[in-house]
């Protein structure tokens, strides 16, 4: 992955989300090509028909037609997609999901936030690991990308 340049595919469904992740890349260090897509289903169309993946690919938990855990699993059972890199997230952060995320293979899992800066914070933060790690699963004590302001995994 080229830390100039990083092309980003990003699966949610609310846009205002989309938005304000957009916002989010304003001031990353390197040029971010950003791609949005509204649900699983068009994520798993779009990746099986492009010749020209993402370098890394943002999945919201909760979307309709397919949701993120089903679209991980697709992915990562693809002989030409389980390289990607693929960063969930979601408003919740329920110790069952989380750990059901990084049984199948997910790189990180960020937690939504109502504040904007630790948002973005943690995005960034996504994005250096992926790059700086060549694509690496993060540990399971690191898989949870935490930032001040943040809340600890919820335990049911």
């Amino acid at each position: 992955m080229n830390l100039k340049h990083v092309n980003i595919l990003l699966a949610d469904d609310d846009a205002d989300d989309c938005h304000i992740f957009e916002q989010a890349l304003k001031d990353f260090p390197a040029i971010t090509n950003l791609t949005t897509i509204d649900n699983g289903e068009k994520l798993m169309k779009h990746l099986l028909n492009t010749s020209a993946l993402p370098d890394v690919v943002f999945l919201d938990f909760n979307m309709p037609c397919k949701n993120g855990l089903e679209c991980l699993k697709e992915i990562k059972h693809n002989k030409n997609l389980k390289h990607l890199p693929v960063i969930l997230y979601s408003t919740s952060a329920e110790k069952v999901i989380v750990d059901l995320l990084f049984d199948n293979g997910a790189h990180y899992f960020i937690r939504k936030f109502a504040q904007f800066s630790t948002f973005k914070k943690t995005i960034q933060q996504a994005l250096t690991l992926v790059t700086q790690n060549n694509n690496l699963t993060a540990k399971r004590e690191h898989f949870m990308l935490i930032t001040e302001n943040n809340f600890p995994i919820k335990e049911l």
